[in-house]
């Protein structure tokens, strides 16, 4: 294959293969790509855990941690479903961090919007977010997005793009294809059952979720 004729497992370097992601010469196989989206899904819904449960630590005022999310694993979804429209969008102009950086900040902005008005309007209400009650809100919209959080999500756009996305396409050519691939999908698979469970498993079934749990344990969640 021209991918692995390109690239020499043995004496490969982030620093080689950036150049050659940058300059448009990789061409990942199938099974390549299929495990790199696999890990940048755990990864993104990992960062985005870890971002709220520092950032509303700050925003609540109260010198206490907050439980995230909805799952038992510290991961959020909506953090990995954007993940996915940023290398969607973005990755065939890799070249340009500039256009990396302003078009993930309008996809994520949409996405952002249009997930929390959907929610807001089916659940008669619900909201899993409200920037009107956030600090730092400049630039709300009707407390679904604001622009503090759309900058962060285009910076986070740039880590992803030109760190994290080639880091996990270097660990394709360094692990064997059974290996690579065992990992990553034991990795997905475990989320994606925590998520299926707390997402649909739980409410039609009436099983305990994870913020019952973790409400259990003592654990707040901002409401």
């Amino acid at each position: 294959m021209y991918y692995n004729k390109l690239m020499n497992k043995h004496n490969l370097t982030f620093k080689k293969l950036f150049q050659k992601y940058i300059g448009g010469e990789i061409k990942l196989e199938k099974w390549q790509w299929a495990g790199v989206l696999m890990l940048t899904v755990v990864f993104a819904g990992f960062f985005g855990w870890i971002y709220e449960f520092i950032f509303y630590y700050f925003d609540a005022g109260t010198g206490e941690f907050y439980m995230q999310g909805g799952d038992f694993l510290p991961w959020i979804n909506i953090y990995a479903i954007g993940a996915l429209l940023i290398i969607l969008t973005t990755y065939k102009i890799r070249k340009y961090p500039w256009a990396v950086f302003l078009v993930s900040v309008v996809a994520t902005g949409v996405l952002e919007f249009v997930s929390g008005w959907l929610v807001y309007t089916i659940g008669n209400g619900t909201r899993y977010w409200d920037y009107n009650t956030e600090i730092l809100n400049f630039g709300n919209i009707g407390g679904f997005v604001c622009l503090r959080s759309v900058l962060i999500f285009g910076l986070s756009a740039l880590m992803l793009i030109y760190l994290i996305v080639p880091a996990f396409m270097l660990l394709s050519t360094k692990l064997s294809k059974r290996t690579f691939l065992t990992l990553a999908i034991t990795l997905f698979t475990i989320v994606m059952v925590d998520e299926i469970y707390n997402l649909l498993a739980s409410k039609f079934f009436g099983w305990p979720d994870a913020m019952d749990y973790y409400r259990s344990l003592g654990w707040k969640y901002l409401t």
